[in-house]
């Protein structure tokens, strides 16, 4: 049986008002908040999160695939799953992909997934969606879109939901698009968008999944509707012969926003959080055409309760942030340099990041043979017993950690200042020197908790570098 075996999300730290965007631009309407990723951040380090949150302290290396699906890649020509599987330290056999151009790009990779486990090419891949979406300033859009990524793990063992069948269609329509010229996405006016594409389209696909296998809408617990705003997903279901009040997934738009490619992935997220054995779930999502997953719960989902932090702890752990930072950190407007070069006059090494590939991307350090010491970076002589050359390599990024001294720099170049340098302790020993994000400056103490994350560090020498930082645990 071939299906989602664990599943994973994740929802950036910071919030933005809707109410502060109209406020701005003096407009009205803007209930709710919207996800906003930070500076840092982007759709590559929102995977490897997500995909963190999916694994659950399991092997990373057990892995055979990685699907990355975005519309906001950080790159048009290099594989970002390249880059996502080098950080969860996957295997170097394992075969990436990645999924671009549609906002059916995480539904695409998961039907992907799965036809590549039926037939035998791979015992399970990680599906990755992820995007940082950005709306025209005073846009509907910049109001409903939010940031944010998901992940599957799809196999043949322990599945927690069997994937009893699927349905796609095609459709051209210009109704959401952002070109090859485009920072901002594009839409037409909302009548056309509505009732022309999704409202037309996805009843449709819809009906004729049912219709293939012999299934009524009295046949599922719940249906989630991948929408724009929940207008949207009402009048689909209203017309797809389901009761939105008692059988639609919460849309999460109050709470988060639209999250594009990723947001299929994070409403299953949802719903799979609450839901039992033997429910019937039909997952929808929609982008110049419709993808219908008919799945079903299995009793395994019991086994894996205990393990998955689910994303209500994401969307409980936030911090409001303004418009104006906002803007700042896309780099929407022009601010003061700073007092110091700029990140983006630092030329970094593509043969030096090649080389140290394995303790950048994985933050892989060494632990001594002789005394177990681990230490970072990798040392050919132990700072503890002096052994000369043996050592076993020894990660980080999944050890937890406080917090042992820091400083605030308040002239380093950064789009959130003041830049906060950490000394981190890992449990079981060793000792990290990083950048600390997803922080109030205020709140910042001598032996609280952190965890490390991975973040976008700068963009030079026309590509981005990324490592790791930490950040207070959520």
């Amino acid at each position: 049986m071939v299906g989602i075996v664990s599943y994973g999300a994740y929802v950036p730290y910071y919030r933005l008002a809707r109410s502060d965007i109209s406020k701005m631009w003096g407009s009205h309407g803007g209930r709710g908040e919207r996800a906003v990723a930070n500076f840092d951040e982007d759709s590559v380090t929102m995977s490897v999160a997500a995909a963190m949150d999916c694994l659950h302290g399991g092997n990373p290396q057990n892995i055979d695939g990685l699907y990355f699906a975005s519309t906001t890649a950080p790159y048009l020509e290099k594989q970002s799953s390249s880059i996502v599987a080098a950080a969860l330290d996957f295997r170097q056999d394992v075969f990436t992909l990645d999924f671009s151009g549609s906002l059916r790009g995480g539904t695409g990779a998961i039907r992907a997934a799965m036809d590549a486990v039926k037939s035998g090419s791979a015992s399970t891949i990680m599906v990755c969606a992820s995007d940082v979406r950005i709306g025209f300033p005073n846009s509907a859009n910049e109001k409903s879109f939010g940031d944010g990524a998901g992940a599957l793990l799809i196999g043949k063992d322990n599945v927690i939901v069997s994937i009893e069948g699927y349905y796609s269609s095609c459709n051209e329509i210009m109704d959401v698009w952002r070109s090859d010229r485009d920072r901002f996405v594009h839409s037409w006016e909302e009548r056309f968008v509505r009732d022309a594409g999704y409202k037309t389209v996805v009843p449709k696909t819809v009906s004729a999944a049912l219709e293939k296998y012999n299934l009524t809408p009295d046949d599922f617990s719940k249906v989630i509707f991948s929408a724009p705003n929940a207008r949207f997903a009402s009048l689909a279901c209203k017309k797809c012969g389901f009761d939105p009040k008692s059988k639609m997934q919460n849309l999460l738009h109050d709470a988060i926003g639209d999250t594009g490619t990723a947001l299929p992935i994070m409403l299953l997220a949802s719903a799979l959080d609450e839901a039992k054995a033997g429910d019937r779930l039909l997952l929808v999502s929609y982008g110049d055409g419709c993808d219908v997953f008919i799945l079903k719960v299995t009793e395994e989902i019991e086994n894996l309760r205990t393990s998955i932090k689910g994303i209500k702890r994401y969307i409980a752990a936030k911090r409001m942030t303004s418009y104006d930072k906002y803007l700042r950190w896309r780099q929407l407007l022009p601010i003061d340099p700073p007092a110091r070069p700029p990140a983006d006059q630092r030329r970094p090494s593509a043969p030096a990041l090649w080389r140290d590939v394995k303790g950048g991307m994985a933050l892989y350090g060494v632990k001594c043979r002789n005394c177990g010491s681990p230490q970072y970076p990798a040392q050919r002589v132990c700072y503890k017993c002096r052994t000369k050359d043996d050592f076993e390599g020894y990660r980080f990024a999944d050890k937890k950690a406080k917090l042992a001294s820091f400083s605030h720099d308040m002239l380093s170049a950064s789009l959130d200042p003041p830049t906060t340098v950490c000394a981190v302790d890992f449990e079981g020993g060793g000792r990290i020197m990083c950048d600390m994000t997803d922080r109030d400056p205020n709140e910042v103490q001598v032996g609280i908790p952190v965890e490390m994350t991975f973040r976008r560090l700068f963009y030079g020498a026309d590509f981005y570098t990324y490592w790791w930082k930490c950040r207070p645990l959520r």
